[in-house]
């Protein structure tokens, strides 16, 4: 059987777009298309009937964009880099030349003179303590708004050149307790004291001078502005003159900690609040208030804790408690509701005899 001549195979030519090709609307059907590109919603539509023709298109067009009040309607090219951080100062804009262990030593050379030349030790300053105020608020479950005005308060600090002779560490522990009343998230010096290694008079005492400084420069600030015919905004300064700690504020954390109900904790309030305003325990620290009333209100409701296990949350001792509540307790007509015990969620029976 003869055998034909083997076909001639033309090799497979690699893949090319058509650019013959082009895109139409299959309902109108007109040439040249009216093709209308939407790339805020990333559609191809046709801009005759609005048949949808594509979707998820790239934009190709510039990102340049602005968010300025009074550029005036300008082109603004400032399209890359990360925002501009208020907590530092400068450009912020600097290129850092990296240096690995096995680069060459024109790399090294390179990344030496590069530091030189833009050696910010106030920078480096501020970086190093904003590092430290965050791991410190960290282990303290502190939110980010009260290490952000930490941040701010201590960057007020280190722009005035005030308290030179104080440590970083100090002053880093009073911005942070201020920041926590600011914040309304009281923190106590024991609590303080216990993270930052700062001791418990010391920062009272560089509380005491920078609450001082700050009234200072906010009246300051304030003469300036009416001097110049504007009113001064009494949030534009960053600190505000609060009120010290009271045994409240405290209840509802040492509440939570001791997993106690939203009834209990209303109630430990409650009777804080009243205690505060008979002067039943005039002259005692808040946070011995506090841990008294927790103490009296968990075991009013039925969740009784012993002044142990309030201790170990409040940091006072389980003798400090049972002393205050010795006198709630020859008073605990006058700071518990009436209606608490007639409604039963409260029964005098339940309290411990004060011995």
């Amino acid at each position: 059987m003869a055998v034909g001549p083997p076909p001639d195979i033309k090799p497979q030519e690699p893949w090319r777009e058509n650019l013959a090709m082009h895109l139409i609307c299959k309902d109108c059907k007109e040439d040249p298309p009216n093709i209308v590109e939407d790339f805020a919603a990333g559609d191809t539509i046709c801009g005759s009937c609005g048949l949808v023709l594509g979707d998820r298109i790239v934009d190709t067009r510039s990102e340049w964009r602005t968010f300025t009040n009074d550029d005036q309607n300008n082109d603004d090219p400032s399209r890359v880099g990360d925002g501009a951080n208020p907590l530092l100062n400068g450009a912020q804009l600097q290129t850092n030349i990296a240096f690995s262990g096995g680069g060459s030593a024109k790399a090294r050379d390179l990344s030496r003179a590069q530091n030189k030349a833009t050696h910010d030790k106030a920078t480096k300053t501020l970086l190093a303590a904003y590092k430290e105020i965050g791991a410190l608020c960290d282990g303290m479950n502190i939110p980010k708004n009260v290490a952000d005005t930490a941040k701010h308060l201590f960057k007020i600090v280190q722009d005035e050149g005030a308290f030179r002779g104080k440590s970083q560490e100090t002053v880093i522990a009073g911005c942070i307790f201020i920041a926590c009343r600011q914040c309304k998230v009281p923190r106590t010096f024991r609590e303080v004291f216990s993270i930052t290694k700062v001791s418990k008079p010391e920062i009272g005492r560089i509380f005491k001078h920078l609450e001082r400084f700050f009234g200072e420069r906010n009246e300051k600030l304030k003469a300036s502005v009416v001097e110049g015919g504007g009113v001064p905004d009494p949030n534009g300064t960053g600190f505000a003159n609060v009120d010290s700690t009271t045994p409240k504020d405290l209840c509802t954390r040492f509440c939570n900690l001791l997993g106690l109900s939203n009834k209990c904790t209303t109630m430990s309030e409650d009777i804080a609040l009243k205690t505060e305003a008979t002067g039943v325990l005039a002259g005692r620290s808040p946070i011995s208030t506090a841990a008294a009333c927790i103490f009296m209100a968990s075991n009013l409701a039925g969740e009784g804790r012993n002044a142990k296990d309030v201790s170990n949350i409040a940091g006072v001792s389980d003798g400090t408690i049972r002393n205050a509540y010795k006198i709630m307790y020859a008073k605990k007509e006058e700071l518990v509701r009436p209606e608490w015990i007639a409604e039963g969620r409260a029964d005098f029976k339940r309290l411990p005899l004060a011995n």
